[in-house]
C-alpha cells in the first residue's frame, strides 16, 4: 500500500497532521520551533521525522534530507504560521520583518514543490485591509507555478463534527494544471454532552492532583465519544491504529478552585458566562465557545480562560478539552496543564483537518485506504519533559521560541509551470 505523503509545517501538537493521517495521508515530516511540541508531536507521531527549527532557518533541500524522502514528489504541504499581529506597511506586506512566518511558509512551498498545498490562519486575515495580505500570498503562489482557489473560505469546526465554535481561515492551491480540491460541505453536528458526559468526574480521583492520569472505568458513551475512546470503528478515519488501553483517563491534571469560585461556578447557569472570572459554563445541550492556546513563554505565559464544566463546579480537564476538540483518547499532551491546554488551542481540531484532507486525496485522484499496522506510542518520558530537556533531546538553544529580529531574503524565482 502507498499512501500519498505530506509535510505539516508549524506542526505544534499536531491537530493538522492528525486529520490528514486520517483522511489517508501519511505525514512524513514535522516542523515547529517549540520543543514541548516537538516532544509531543513525536510521542503521537513516533514514524513521522520531527524537526525541532525555525521556518526562517530552514530550506527544502534540508527539510527533504532530514525526511529522507531525495526528491521524491510531495503530495501535500500543510500548515498555519502563527499570527502575531500583521503587519500591512509599505507595498509588499510579506517583505516587512513582522510577516516573516508567513513568508517563510510560502518559501517552502515553493521550495519543496508538493502538488497541493493548505495554508490554515486566522479568519480575520479575511477582512478589512488584511484581505491585502492574503491576496499577495495568492499573487505569489500564482506567479510561482500555483493555481490558487480564489473563493476562499472560512470553515467553522462546529460544522464538522466538533462540538466547539471555532472558525479558521483555509486556503488552497495546486501546481498548474492539476484539478483543484473543493471545500468540504458541512456534515453533522456534536454536543458538550456528547463529547464528555462518559468522561467521569476527575475530582474522584486524587491521585490526578500529582499526576495527568490513572485507571478508571468510563460511563456510556455517545456515538462521537465511542469513536474517540476507541471503542467503536469510525468509517471515516483512515489514519494508524494506536496502541492504547481503554481504561487510562490521561491528561487529567486537576485545578484547585477556592470554595467560593466553585459556588460562583454552581451558581452560573449552562451557557451564560460566570461573572467574576469572565470563563463561560458550558452547556450539555450546545457547543463550547473557542478554546483559546493563552500565550508562549515569550510572551509571558499567559493562561487563556478555560471553560466551566456543565455539571461539576470547576473548569474542564485537558482530556475533556480534547474531546471538545476531537482528538482521541490515545492522544496524549504535556503533563502540565499549562502546556497541553496550550498545545489544544493552537491546533487545528482533527476532523476539520481530516474533512479538509478528503477534499485534497479527491484532488489527487486517489481513494484512501486503511493500514493494517498498529503504531506503538512513543516514549513516555516525552509527556513530562521540561522546556530545557526537550530542547537539549532536538539539540537547540531552550530559548528558541524567544522572539527573533532578522532581515528576509527575497522570496525564490517563480517555479516553471
Amino acid at each position: 500500500m502507498t499512501r500519498p505523503i505530506g509535510i505539516d509545517l508549524f506542526a505544534g501538537a499536531g491537530g493538522l497532521s492528525l486529520g490528514f493521517e486520517q483522511a489517508g495521508f501519511d505525514i512524513i515530516a514535522s516542523v515547529d520551533i517549540d520543543p514541548i511540541h516537538c516532544a509531543i508531536h513525536k510521542f503521537n507521531f513516533p514514524n513521522c521525522v520531527t524537526i525541532c527549527k525555525s521556518v526562517v532557518d530552514l530550506t527544502g533541500d534540508e527539510l527533504r534530507y532530514r525526511a529522507t524522502i531525495g526528491q521524491t514528489d510531495i503530495d501535500v504541504v500543510i500548515g498555519g504560521p502563527p499570527c502575531q499581529g500583521f503587519s500591512l506597511m509599505g507595498k509588499r506586506s510579506l517583505d516587512d520583518s513582522r510577516n516573516q512566518l508567513v513568508y517563510h511558509y510560502v518559501r517552502l512551498v515553493i521550495e519543496l514543490k508538493p502538488k497541493y498545498f493548505v495554508f490554515e490562519n486566522v479568519k480575520g486575515l479575511t477582512i478589512g485591509n488584511h484581505r491585502r495580505f492574503l491576496q499577495e500570498i495568492i499573487e505569489v503562489f500564482s506567479e510561482s507555478g500555483y493555481d490558487v482557489i480564489i473563493n476562499y473560505q472560512v470553515l467553522n469546526a462546529a460544522d464538522y463534527g466538533v462540538p466547539q465554535a471555532r472558525r479558521r481561515l483555509f486556503l488552497m492551491g495546486g501546481r498548474s494544471g492539476l484539478p483543484l480540491p473543493i471545500y468540504p460541505q458541512p456534515t453533522k453536528h456534536t454536543t458538550v454532552g456528547e463529547a464528555i458526559a462518559d468522561i467521569p468526574n476527575a475530582e474522584d480521583f486524587p491521585e490526578l492532583w500529582e499526576r495527568d492520569w490513572t485507571e478508571v472505568e468510563f460511563g456510556q458513551p455517545s456515538s462521537y465519544a465511542a469513536i474517540l475512546h476507541g471503542i467503536k470503528d469510525d468509517p471515516q478515519d483512515f489514519g494508524y491504529r494506536r496502541q492504547y488501553y481503554p481504561k487510562l483517563l490521561t491528561s487529567s491534571l486537576l485545578t484547585n478552585h477556592t470554595p467560593r469560585s466553585r459556588q460562583r461556578f454552581a451558581e452560573t447557569r449552562p451557557g451564560d458566562i460566570e461573572p467574576i472570572s469572565r470563563f463561560k459554563k458550558l452547556a450539555n445541550d450546545g457547543i463550547c465557545n473557542t478554546l483559546r492556546a493563552g500565550t508562549a513563554s515569550d510572551r509571558g505565559a499567559f493562561t487563556s480562560p478555560r471553560p466551566i464544566h456543565p455539571t461539576i463546579p470547576r473548569v474542564i480537564t485537558v482530556r475533556e478539552a480534547a474531546r471538545l476538540h476531537s482528538y482521541p483518547d490515545w492522544f496524549r499532551f504535556h503533563a502540565t496543564k499549562w502546556h497541553g491546554f496550550r498545545q489544544i488551542g493552537n491546533s487545528v481540531p482533527p476532523f476539520l483537518a481530516r474533512a479538509v484532507g478528503e477534499q485534497v486525496l479527491k484532488a489527487l485522484g486517489k481513494e484512501p485506504e486503511k493500514p493494517v499496522d498498529m503504531i506503538e506510542l512513543g516514549d513516555p518520558s516525552l509527556i513530562e519533559i521540561s522546556m530545557s530537556d526537550a530542547a537539549a533531546m532536538f539539540g537547540v538553544s531552550s530559548t528558541i521560541i524567544a522572539p527573533r529580529s532578522r532581515l528576509i531574503p527575497q522570496i525564490p524565482q517563480p517555479l516553471m509551470s
